[in-house]
């Protein structure tokens, strides 16, 4: 054999020799074909041994597009059916009547004042001739819950009745609120529970006063008070179970009692006192009349002795047109200042007090803020206090984990959040802070006056 024929075929092959080093296409190309093998038998193993894997049922269905029509209202049929079918085993008016009528006629005496009673034995009796509807009220786990310390063992008829009742309303509300859960989801869009209320109006007597052409201000105003609680983090939807939960509905449907009394009226927001006083303070202080709030105008919200510096903060933080606030803003606004107590309304102001975004507040954004009521004082003739002993008070009342630092959680762990906040930010809340045991004093002595006459 030629030796030039040698040459070619030996620079042809690959070099068979071991201490050849490989290059690092040749390192890549191996540990992908190894990665490979182990990888395949990995994956043929894992489906021998576990074969139930088959049988996981499907857990994710994607929602249809928006132009996938038939599969969209193919998905709103079949959630009305669902709904009809869940409203449908739902305890109705006869059927309640009849479970009174059965627990009165198994009561156990001897009663307890005007409470009838009943024990476990009769419990099960009415649960079995209730019929397959009461058969979830009729538990031990319920009878359990409902027995207190009756030396004879057993649960008020009334207490029962009401739970029923809690109950069914409950399944009944859900369902109402679920009709109007466009996506399905669980959640109510803003524009769904606006649809929600505006459609409830009707149906509450305290609300019949209202003229139509307030209607959406009021369903904006109430809205708001669930999105502003409820939903926290802005993401624009609230869970239906969280609606639920709260006292708000309760609030708002307390409406339909035509006898509600005028001070019940005026603590519930959803009533129409409190909406058109919400109303008429936003008209009054739009001196311009073109529907919006500039500072000048929100300066004089309350006793008018709000901070500037606080002020500015609030339209630097929350949203406006074109440097003024439209009525939703001032609902969210009205909401932290009457309620600041609530970590909802704390989480709220302290955003706005947390000048350097930092999350916490520090001896920097306290002084900010308490300067601009040491001016306030001084323009009304006070003689200023000293800051060092406010900023000593506040850390005292509070409490943080940090002793540098206030976090919102230390302010809503404190109990104080609504004397630490209104001290650095309304003059009047401040005065009234500092006077708090002569106005203490003040209202013993009259109140002693009244009672010697």
């Amino acid at each position: 054999m030629d030796w030039k024929d040698v040459l070619r075929r030996r620079l042809a092959s690959p070099s068979k020799d071991p201490k050849r080093k490989k290059s690092e296409q040749e390192l890549k190309d191996e540990e992908m074909d190894l990665f490979t093998k182990y990888y395949s038998e990995w994956k043929g193993g894992r489906k021998n041994t576990n074969e139930f894997y088959k049988t996981i049922p499907r857990f994710y269905y994607r929602l249809p597009a928006e132009d996938e029509v038939l599969l969209q209202k193919l998905r709103e049929e079949s959630r009305a059916v669902f709904l009809q079918r869940k409203s449908r085993e739902l305890l109705d008016n006869e059927e309640l009547q009849n479970l009174w009528f059965l627990l009165d006629k198994h009561q156990i005496p001897p009663m307890i004042g005007e409470e009838a009673m009943i024990n476990y034995e009769n419990f099960v009796k009415v649960g079995e001739k209730a019929g397959p509807k009461c058969k979830q009220f009729f538990t031990a786990k319920v009878f359990a819950k409902l027995l207190h310390t009756d030396s004879y063992g057993r649960i008020s008829i009334m207490q029962f009745f009401n739970y029923v009742m809690r109950k069914v309303w409950l399944h009944q509300t859900r369902i109402g609120l679920s009709l109007y859960d466009v996506a399905g989801q669980g959640y109510l869009r803003e524009s769904d529970l606006e649809n929600y209320i505006l459609e409830l109006i009707p149906t509450l007597p305290q609300l019949d006063g209202l003229e139509k052409s307030f209607y959406s201000f009021y369903v904006c105003t109430a809205v708001r008070k669930f999105f502003f609680f409820l939903d926290p983090l802005r993401t624009g939807k609230i869970k239906i179970q969280d609606i639920l939960a709260c006292s708000f509905l309760d609030d708002l449907l307390e409406l339909r009692d035509e006898e509600l009394s005028k001070e019940s009226q005026e603590t519930n927001w959803f009533s129409a006192p409190s909406a058109l006083r919400v109303y008429g303070q936003y008209l009054n202080l739009d001196k311009d009349h073109n529907g919006m709030l500039s500072k000048e105008e929100l300066s004089r919200y309350g006793t008018a002795t709000m901070t500037n510096v606080f002020l500015d903060r609030v339209f630097q933080e929350c949203l406006t047109y074109d440097g003024e606030m439209d009525y939703k803003t001032y609902l969210d606004f009205v909401l932290a200042l009457e309620n600041r107590k609530e970590p909802a309304a704390l989480q709220y102001i302290f955003k706005l007090l947390d000048i350097e975004n930092k999350g916490y507040l520090n001896v920097f954004s306290l002084n900010y803020f308490f300067r601009a009521i040491q001016e306030l004082m001084k323009i009304h003739g006070q003689d200023p206090v000293s800051f060092q002993d406010v900023k000593d008070e506040i850390f005292d009342m509070v409490k943080p984990q940090d002793p540098l630092k206030i976090s919102l959680q230390d302010l809503i762990n404190s109990n104080q959040g609504d004397t630490v906040t209104t001290i650095l930010i309304d003059l009047n809340g401040f005065w009234t802070y500092e006077n708090r045991e002569a106005l203490v004093a003040n209202d013993n002595e009259n109140s002693s006056d009244l009672d010697d006459t």
